[in-house]
């Protein structure tokens, strides 16, 4: 068993330095994980981490899916030679939609998750009941079993104080069969470390730089705990709009080497990022100055597709420069201290060869279809995403100015997160949250139609949890009632009606063929795209957008065949593309 003290860990009644990695079984596809793995073991490393996200694995209330993932990659980990963390929630964070909140639950709760409230709390241990098994059969001294620790909560210090609901947590993870170490993780902060640990459970820190400074603070709330960055960030993650992050490895390294020098335990995060495939990117709202406490009005910031966090272990999963800096310093502690690095088997690891990669060229989109929304909903106003059973995708809402009305100007109230706004046919104005727009006038009678999609939820702060779609639309000061509203899941698409030769035009979907060969790993472009979404046979990769900073997709391997494979795009600009360009190396700005 996994036993600790404040000079560090021991496993089975041997020192052990706990030197982790995070890969997220969910921003990489099963066939991959064998050599994302391997990779990691590469490195030198002998732990993996993952988080679990809740609403991947109950996207309705009482529907579990794909729960067996969890414990294929736990698993896999142990054949590569790996003991796992795991990270179950209820909320992650992770740059992932809502923190991995279920956005039908946080639609109905509101400011009552992550706390002791018994409707929050009984949908907790709902989950709970359904994921644990695929753990608990998987801890360590089990036979095949690798966890060596779970994780109480996330970062909940810097969300609020309920002692009560953290406590509710811990029981119940030990009532329902985890007998492994429970630990919390906190920014190295007093105020954070004093709400977000729990009595006799493990608290670790999080932290980017200073390991000294982040490991005193936490001795001093902790004394008796060994000191464990569960979070070292390595890299960082994008926004749409915004540059692309990247961080010297040498500085990076440099870092590590002092943690490591300090006696900690070490999660890297990320060791290898991934992507945020489908509608799962979250979004995070800017801090507001210095000087203001108004968080809930600050610049919205949708996360990419791409979570490729400059990790050692690039999107596709090879080795950067970073990975090779990170293998130098865990070789030289190797050396220094052989009894405290110890691996789950003795083999020899081996990096494991890149997947092919598909050659440049293009495919013409020369079919389109149009949306198959879903039947019309009436209702007074703007029902939520949520109220139409959407989590994401696209709601086409329509409504009439009333007959008598003269020309005034439309105000769209509460948008999140972009909309394209027709009057009587017309393409008037595109919308986004946080963004001025000119003025839209409309007279008595005038049909009024907006086509509202949503982005990724907050996944972090007091915005967490926000409903998606609209709140109301004002002819001048006069609220428009009188609402139809279509609802279109993006992720499955469902079946369009019918496909036939044409040119592609915003607001249809496009297709084209891809014939191949062999699979191989590609990076799609839509050059002469705006923003929009790419599927690969049926599969959504994410969304893509103009601005930037990253300008290809990446697609992995399993999603293409030998033969036709179809490439399809719904584009959501002014402009229609007519053609996917794949390209033989990444763009992430």
């Amino acid at each position: 068993m996994l036993t600790y003290d404040s000079t560090g860990f021991r496993l089975d009644g041997r020192p052990l330095r706990i030197l982790s990695g995070a890969v997220h079984y969910f921003r990489s596809r099963p066939e991959q994980w064998a050599d994302r793995l391997a990779a990691v073991r590469a490195m030198g490393l002998n732990t993996v981490e993952t988080y679990v996200p809740w609403n991947l694995h109950e996207p309705a209330p009482g529907r579990y899916a794909r729960l067996d993932e969890l414990g294929a990659f736990l698993d896999e980990a142990h054949r590569q030679g790996l003991w796992t963390i795991v990270r179950p929630g209820p909320y992650i964070c992770a740059e992932w939609d809502n923190g991995g909140l279920p956005g039908w639950l946080t639609a109905r709760l509101g400011r009552r998750v992550r706390s002791s409230d018994p409707e929050y709390l009984a949908a907790v241990d709902a989950y709970f009941d359904a994921l644990l098994p695929q753990v608990v059969g998987r801890q360590w001294g089990r036979p095949g079993g690798g966890v060596l620790m779970v994780q109480v909560e996330n970062e909940y210090g810097s969300f609020g104080g309920d002692a009560a609901y953290l406590d509710h947590l811990a029981r119940g993870l030990r009532e329902r069969g985890i007998a492994v170490p429970l630990f919390t993780s906190d920014g190295p902060e007093d105020h954070l470390l004093a709400a977000g640990t729990v009595p006799g459970v493990l608290a670790t820190v999080n932290f980017g730089s200073d390991p000294e400074g982040a490991f005193a603070v936490l001795r001093r709330h902790r004394p008796e705990d060994p000191p464990f960055c569960m979070e070292f960030w390595n890299g960082w993650f994008d926004h749409w709009g915004e540059p692309h992050h990247t961080r010297d490895a040498a500085d990076a390294a440099d870092t590590l080497r002092r943690l490591l020098a300090a006696g900690g335990s070490v999660n890297l995060y990320m060791a290898h990022g991934g992507t945020n495939f489908g509608t799962t990117a979250g979004a995070n709202h800017a801090d507001p100055p210095f000087n203001s406490t108004d968080w809930t009005h600050s610049p919205y910031q949708p996360t990419t597709t791409s979570y490729d966090y400059d990790a050692p272990l690039d999107e596709r999963g090879l080795p950067t420069i970073k990975f090779d800096a990170f293998r130098q310093v865990i070789a030289e502690f190797a050396a220094e201290q052989p009894e405290l690095v110890r691996y789950l088997d003795e083999r020899e690891p081996v990096l494991p060869a890149p997947a092919p990669l598909l050659a440049a060229r293009e495919v013409l989109l020369d079919e389109c279809a149009e949306l198959p929304f879903g039947p019309a909903v009436t209702a007074p106003v703007p029902p939520s995403f949520e109220e139409l059973g959407l989590e994401h995708g696209l709601v086409r809402y329509t409504a009439t100015v009333p007959a008598l009305s003269p020309e005034l100007p439309l105000t769209v109230e509460g948008l999140c997160d972009r909309a394209a706004l027709w009057v009587d046919g017309e393409h008037a104005a595109s919308l986004e949250r946080g963004v001025p727009a000119e003025p839209v006038a409309a007279g008595g009678g005038a049909r009024v139609r907006l086509l509202v999609e949503s982005l990724g939820r907050v996944n972090y702060g007091p915005q967490t949890g926000e409903a998606k779609g609209l709140t109301g639309v004002r002819h001048e000061r006069q609220y428009l009632h009188g609402w139809q509203a279509e609802p279109l899941a993006l992720d499955p698409l469902p079946d369009p009606a019918a496909w036939s030769p044409g040119t592609p035009a915003p607001e249809l979907l496009a297709r084209g063929t891809l014939h191949l060969d062999a699979p191989g790993d590609a990076f799609l472009a839509v050059p002469e795209g705006g923003h929009g979404y790419l599927w690969v046979n049926g599969f959504l990769l994410g969304r893509y957008d103009a601005r930037g900073p990253q300008h290809a997709l990446y697609c992995p391997w399993p999603l293409l065949r030998p033969g036709p494979n179809t490439l399809a795009l719904l584009e959501l600009g002014t402009t229609a593309p007519a053609r996917v360009v794949l390209r033989d190396a990444p763009d992430l700005g």
